[in-house]
This record gives C-alpha cells, structure tokens and sequence, in this order.
C-alpha cells in the first residue's frame, strides 16, 4: 500500500532529508506557478495553454492537443479564424472557427461560431467530455487529491 510504504520511508529520513524533500517539492510546485504566470503575461491570456476536449475541430485540432493561447486586443478577430471561448458557468473552453461577426450600433460585437467537424450551427453545448479534465473542474477536491498524489510520487520516487 502507498500509504504505508511512504510513512516508512519518512520514519526513515532525518529531519535534514526530510527538509531536503519538502524544499525540492516547493520549488517545483513554485517553478510551475512562475511558468504559468509568466506565460500568462506574454500571452495576455487567462488560460495561455488550453487541451483540446472534443473532436469538433478535427482534422485541425484532435483530442489531447495542446493549444497555445494569445489575447491581443489590437489584431481583432476576423470571420476564418480559430477561438477559445467559455460559456458563462461552465469551465471548459471551447475551440471553434468564426462564421460571422455581428456588430451592434452600440460597439457589441458577437461571433457566430462553428468547430469544423460539426454538421450545423454550435446551439448547444456538451459539456461532458474529456472525462479526467471533467472531473477535476468539477470537483475540486479530486483534483487537490490527484496534484498531492503527484507530489507524493515525486517525493517518494526521488533520488
């Protein structure tokens, strides 16, 4: 059992190993977090690096691939190309291509959008699909399980 075989191995470690071991995982975990902030910042995105869940974009875009995101407000979207969106109360972004922009008298604008693999117009949303990624956006606690699991591999497993 993991549980036990990891107490073992701290019973075993003096306090110095131990610091050793908690040091090495903080600067881990802070090192991603610098990444994904510094990505951020250059990106000008929330989300600078998005999976792709769903096979709606294919042959462009499959499932798993990884998206790099940028937001620049001075090159305005144009009908062609590709979007990351959310829709409000759900987490998981959606890729599609811009079919039409509609553009209100009071500067509202609106995409009409549609992913390239789809038979119609985007009017409903699916939202379960890519099930771990689910998981973890719907239920937070599962992922803080997964990530501490993660940490303890990395803890456990290092030389």
């Amino acid at each position: 059992m993991l549980s036990i075989d990891f107490l073992d191995d701290v019973r075993r470690m003096n306090k110095r190993q131990l610091y050793y071991q908690v040091l090495n995982f903080g600067m881990i975990v802070s090192s991603a977090l610098m990444i994904w902030k510094g990505l951020m910042v250059v990106t000008g995105s929330e989300s600078p690096i998005v999976v792709v869940l769903s096979g709606s974009m294919e042959p462009a875009f499959h499932r798993g691939d990884l998206l790099f995101l940028t937001n620049r407000v001075e090159d305005p979207i144009r009908v062609g190309e590709i979007v990351v969106f959310r829709i409000e109360g759900r987490e998981i972004p959606i890729v599609h291509r811009v079919l039409k922009i509609h553009e209100k008298e009071n500067g509202d604008i609106k995409f009409l959008t549609k992913g390239d693999n789809n038979a119609g117009v985007s009017a409903l949303f699916v939202p379960y699909i890519g099930i771990v990624t689910i998981l973890m956006n719907d239920y937070p606690k599962f992922k803080y399980a997964v990530l501490f699991l993660l940490g303890l591999f990395v803890l456990v497993h290092r030389e």
